[in-house]
C-alpha cells in the first residue's frame, strides 16, 4: 500500500480538536491529520509512527512518505514554518497521512457532495 503525507494549514488548537472529534464520529478513520506546534521532521516522524500502529499501517511505508515529502518539498516547508510563527502560540501545524486509495475516496466523496 502507497502513503501520501503533506502538510496542509494552520489552525487554532482548539478548532483542530473540534475538526478531529467531528472526523471521528463520522467514522472517517483512514486518512490522519496530526496536529504541531513545531515545523520538525522528529515531531512528525514520531506522530505517523504512533497512528501507523493504531491502524495497522506499513510503518515503514509511512515513515518513507514523510520523509520523502521532507527532502523534496523545501520550500513548502519553509513556507509553512513561517506561517507557524506568524500564527503564535495558540496555533498549530496540520499534516494529513493516510495511504493513496483512502485520500482518492475522501477526495471524491468531496467532490460528489457538491
Amino acid at each position: 500500500m502507497k502513503y501520501a503525507f503533506d502538510l496542509v494549514g494552520i489552525s487554532p488548537i482548539l478548532s483542530f480538536f473540534y475538526q478531529q472529534q467531528e472526523l471521528k464520529e463520522k467514522s472517517l478513520n483512514d486518512v490522519e491529520y496530526l496536529g504541531h506546534h513545531q515545523c520538525k521532521l522528529d515531531t512528525f516522524l514520531s506522530s505517523v509512527e504512533t497512528v501507523s500502529q493504531q491502524k495497522n499501517w506499513n510503518i515503514d511505508e509511512v515513515v518513507d512518505s514523510v520523509i520523502g515529502f521532507w527532502v523534496n518539498n523545501s520550500d513548502s516547508i519553509q513556507y509553512w514554518k513561517s506561517r507557524l510563527e506568524d500564527a503564535g502560540r495558540d496555533s498549530l501545524l496540520v499534516a494529513r497521512v493516510g495511504d493513496i486509495k483512502s485520500l482518492r475516496t475522501t477526495f471524491e466523496s468531496l467532490l460528489n457532495d457538491s
